[in-house]
This record gives C-alpha cells, sequence and structure tokens, in this order.
C-alpha cells in the first residue's frame, strides 16, 4: 500500500487512519494527568490548552514526536500521545449516541468484517462504527453509509475526516455517506453487500432491502438497545427463512487493579450497551431448517404480539 487500486492523491497511512511521526497541527492529542484524568483536543498553531494545573502552548507540542510528558504552567505533568481509535471515538463531537468500542470490536470479529469486504451500514450516528469498518475493509474494501438525518451525516462526516486526516471536501476514498432511508434506497441502489450492519431504532424495517443486497453467505449484523427490539428482530429473522438461525449477545466489560498483592476487578465496569445478532444469508430460493428445540412454555403465549416463527401457534390463554 499504496497500489494501483488506491488513491494516489491520499498518504497511504490515511486509508486505515495511522498517523505517525511528529505531531502535527490539526492533529488530535490526548493529555493524560498523573491522576490519569484524559483531555483530548485538536492542535491549532498559537492556541493555549488551560486546566486546573494552568496552562499549555499548543506550540509547545507541534513538531515532537508523540510519546513525551510535559509540564504547564502551574507545574501539572501531562503524557502526550494521539488518541487511540478506541479514545478517540469516545471523546469525538457527537449528533447521535456512538457506538462503543466493545461493541465495535465485537462487530468487527463476529461480524466477520475482512479487507475488501463490501459493507452496509444502516444509521451513521457520529461516525464511531464507520471509522473502525473502513479501518478493516482497507484500501480494497468499500463501506456504504446511510443517514436519514442531515444533521447526524454532518457530524460523522467531520469525525470520520478528522480520524483519517483527510482535507477538507476530500473524504475517505473507500467511504460513501448517502442521504435516505436504506429500506428504500438500498434496493434502488443495486448494491451488492458482504456485512450489512444495521443500528437504529426499527432494523426490522429493513430486512427485506437487507436480504435483498446480501450475497449468499453474507452476515447481517444489527445493534439494538432494548430487550423488546432484540425479540422483534430476531422473530423477524426467523420468520423471513432467509437467514440462519440468528445469534444474540451481550458483552461486559471489566478492568482490573492490580498493585503488588492488590489484584482485583475494579468496582466500575462498562455494563450494557446494547445487543448484537447476527445471521447469515442462505442461498436465493433456499430456506433454513426450521429450529428443532420446542419453544419455551408460554414463549409465545397470549401477551406475545410479535411475528411468530412458521408452524408455532398461539398458545391459548390461561383460565
Amino acid at each position: 500500500m499504496p497500489d494501483d487500486t488506491t488513491d494516489p492523491d491520499v498518504p497511504a497511512q490515511a486509508w486505515g487512519g495511522v498517523h505517525r511521526g511528529p505531531l502535527r497541527e490539526g492533529e488530535w492529542v490526548r493529555l493524560t494527568d498523573q491522576k490519569g484524568r484524559k483531555n483530548n483536543f485538536e492542535l491549532v498553531a498559537g492556541k493555549r490548552f488551560f486546566s486546573n494545573k494552568g496552562h499549555l502552548e499548543h506550540d509547545e507540542l507541534i513538531g515532537r514526536d508523540e510519546g513525551f510528558t510535559v509540564t504547564s504552567s502551574a507545574g501539572g505533568e501531562y503524557l502526550v500521545f494521539r488518541p487511540l481509535l478506541n479514545e478517540f471515538v469516545v471523546s469525538m463531537p457527537r449528533g447521535a449516541a456512538v457506538v462503543y468500542p466493545k461493541d465495535a470490536a465485537q462487530i468487527v470479529a463476529m461480524a466477520d468484517i475482512f479487507p475488501g469486504a463490501d459493507v452496509v451500514e444502516a444509521g451513521v450516528g457520529s461516525g464511531a462504527l464507520t471509522c473502525s469498518l473502513l479501518r478493516a475493509v482497507g484500501p480494497h474494501g468499500r463501506v456504504t453509509s446511510y443517514e436519514r438525518r442531515e444533521d447526524f451525516a454532518d457530524v460523522a462526516r467531520a469525525n470520520v475526516n478528522q480520524f483519517f486526516g483527510m482535507a477538507d471536501g476530500q473524504g475517505h476514498p473507500a467511504w460513501t455517506l448517502l442521504a435516505g432511508d436504506l429500506a428504500e434506497e438500498l434496493p434502488a441502489s443495486g448494491l451488492r453487500a458482504d456485512r450489512v450492519i444495521l443500528d437504529m431504532l426499527a432494523p426490522w424495517d429493513c430486512l427485506e432491502a437487507t436480504a435483498g443486497a446480501l450475497r449468499p453467505g453474507g452476515i447481517v449484523c444489527a445493534y439494538v438497545a432494548t430487550t423488546t427490539q432484540l425479540s422483534r428482530f430476531v422473530e423477524t429473522l426467523r420468520l423471513h427463512g432467509g437467514f440462519t438461525e440468528p445469534q444474540a449477545w451481550e458483552s461486559l466489560v471489566r478492568n482490573w487493579h492490580v498493585e503488588g498483592l492488590a489484584v482485583r476487578p475494579d468496582h466500575a465496569m462498562i455494563g450494557h450497551t446494547a445487543f448484537l445478532v447476527t445471521a447469515r444469508r442462505m442461498a436465493p430460493g433456499t430456506r433454513a431448517p426450521l429450529k428443532k428445540r420446542r419453544p419455551a412454555p408460554g414463549a409465545y403465549g397470549p401477551d406475545y404480539a410479535g411475528p411468530r416463527p412458521p408452524g408455532v401457534p398461539p398458545e391459548p390463554a390461561e383460565d
């Protein structure tokens, strides 16, 4: 990289959001103080960073290799690095809630986002997941994002360009951001995809469009916040018949305190953020085998109002 498929006007490092060498104006830096408190900001020549420990001149940072310490006017000591992707996305400007790094990592791994993949994303939010997807597909892949709200799209575009270091008006060469509803726009586009990622309130509304765009063996992955969304999407997948049995899970992250013999879990942890659901597309005209396991008693009782898998009749109301 670069090769004959990359844009010669785009630096090779920019494809992966990798920045090396001395810190440059326009880049973000992360300052960490002696108590572990972090501050993220964009380097601007002639500007100052202020904290309860005095101030620092941005010009003192620009031009130096990252990984150094600097002392503020009031004696505060700070460690200076460029932010990693997982650090950037939790501190960048937001239009909508971001997909947190623990979930983005799960999506990249469990939805098998590979170099060269054609990925469609619905609900770009603030661009956090988009950055991970673009890194994963590499210079031979493509990410096409649909966003219904123009204000969210503007924030996401700015964040993605900031992380990858793209010049104003240039944009990431592997990314296309489109305004509109995936359920309507994707079928009309004729796009074919290896993976479809749905981050929205009603992902089941996009299932037919997703099924039409996914190549056989492709994966749909939904990111939903509530159990009711989870249930409806899973049951809609089952009812569709053109996907394998969906897999649903959540991930929890807990740090550990390690200091000599004092080794224990931290008091705080990153708990529930969202549920993830994946399923694979069957070949055209082929339906997945029906589940052999009987549903749990009462699972599809008279109070259940969602989609029902084929062959599962309503259960009678109790007397």
